[in-house]
């Protein structure tokens, strides 16, 4: 070991982090291990963790594991370290997605001249912190929101900011405009009817559901989706949420209420110029990093996977005046009630300790 070695509290830290990431049903295909030499990590994908129906082309799977690569990189700069990452390192081993490499000190925090401040809305000097703020304490904070939205604005400056945090990732991030809102919903209700009738689907979305645990549980959860994470379903069919519990007469799980949602969401795409394993580590990044920014501006957000499991489907979601690219994710963000806490891995079962 270096002298730059992480400690075990160290590594237990960044482990944390990692697995607090989002991925498709809460699956966490994620592990994490010390390099060698003990000043960095490795991040394997956890191929038995898999939803191989709604992600055939596994590209889900490597969007969970670059989330939670990017939560890494901010736990990195708590503990004081510089994280440079290699992406797809090792060509003879397909499960080991990245390495972070931390043997360095992170840089010195620029102090910002008062009053000065950047179109994005960061004061200046800002862009000498990593990733523009403190983006560690949204790790915990974040969770999807299912619930319905206020019609308030995003402002502008907060876009901005979002689209640049994307940007740095090397990931395109659009807030559609109207046309653009409602040409995806009507593909996301496409895609919601297509799953709706193959019990196939459904079957895999039900083995992701988890009844709420009772209180002082001995067996609780540790991934999947939670009854009170589901949320409502629109009652004016305007908004199409995913069906978790199916249709009616509802045997997939619990009847989800209706409510009213906001008239026309805020609907955002994250596009990459290709669309391999590295493209989608990259989106998986920059959703990361949106998501934390949107949860330090008191945002909500919530992922909508139907329309990209259906190749159709997906290609529908571009863009041509944008030019080439690959929609890898739609994003609903607004202001509302925050979402429920998701259930996590042990430690133990997400990150190999070195032995002896």
């Amino acid at each position: 070991m270096t002298e730059s070695a992480l400690t075990p509290a160290d590594l237990r830290l960044l482990a944390a982090a990692g697995g607090a990431a989002p991925s498709l049903h809460n699956s966490q295909p994620w592990r994490f291990r010390p390099t060698p030499d003990g000043s960095g990590v490795e991040v394997h994908a956890d191929p038995a963790r898999a939803v191989p129906l709604a992600d055939a082309n596994g590209s889900a799977l490597y969007v969970g594991v670059g989330a939670a690569l990017f939560n890494l990189r901010v736990a990195a700069v708590r503990l004081g370290r510089d994280p440079v990452v290699r992406l797809l390192p090792d060509p003879a081993d397909p499960h080991l997605l990245a390495v972070l490499d931390l043997a360095g000190p992170a840089a010195a925090a620029v102090p910002a001249a008062p009053g000065a401040a950047d179109t994005a809305g960061v004061a200046a000097g800002a862009a000498a912190v990593p990733f523009g703020r403190d983006l560690y304490p949204a790790i915990t904070e974040r969770h999807s929101s299912r619930q319905p939205f206020t019609n308030r604005d995003v402002p502008e400056a907060v876009l901005a900011e979002l689209v640049a945090g994307a940007r740095a990732e090397g990931v395109a991030f659009a807030a559609l405009e109207e046309a653009g809102v409602r040409q995806v919903l009507e593909l996301t209700a496409e895609a919601e009817d297509r799953i709706a009738h193959d019990p196939a689907r459904r079957a895999e979305t039900r083995s992701w559901l988890r009844p709420d645990p009772a209180p002082g549980s001995a067996d609780p959860a540790v991934d999947g989706i939670p009854y009170s994470a589901l949320g409502p379903q629109d009652h004016d069919a305007r908004v199409p949420m995913r069906e978790f519990a199916g249709r009616p007469p509802y045997q997939d799980g619990p009847p989800q209420p209706s409510q009213r949602f906001e008239a026309l969401p805020q609907l955002c795409t994250l596009t990459t110029p290709g669309d391999g394993p590295a493209d989608w580590l990259r989106a998986g990044q920059a959703l990361e990093r949106v998501w934390l920014l949107a949860t330090v501006h008191g945002l909500r957000l919530t992922v909508w996977h139907q329309p990209v499991e259906w190749p159709d489907l997906r290609w529908g979601l571009r863009d041509p005046a944008e030019g080439p690219g690959h929609v890898q994710l739609v994003m609903r963000i607004g202001y509302g009630p925050p979402g429920a806490a998701t259930p996590r891995r042990p430690l133990e079962d997400i990150l190999d300790t070195p032995t002896g």
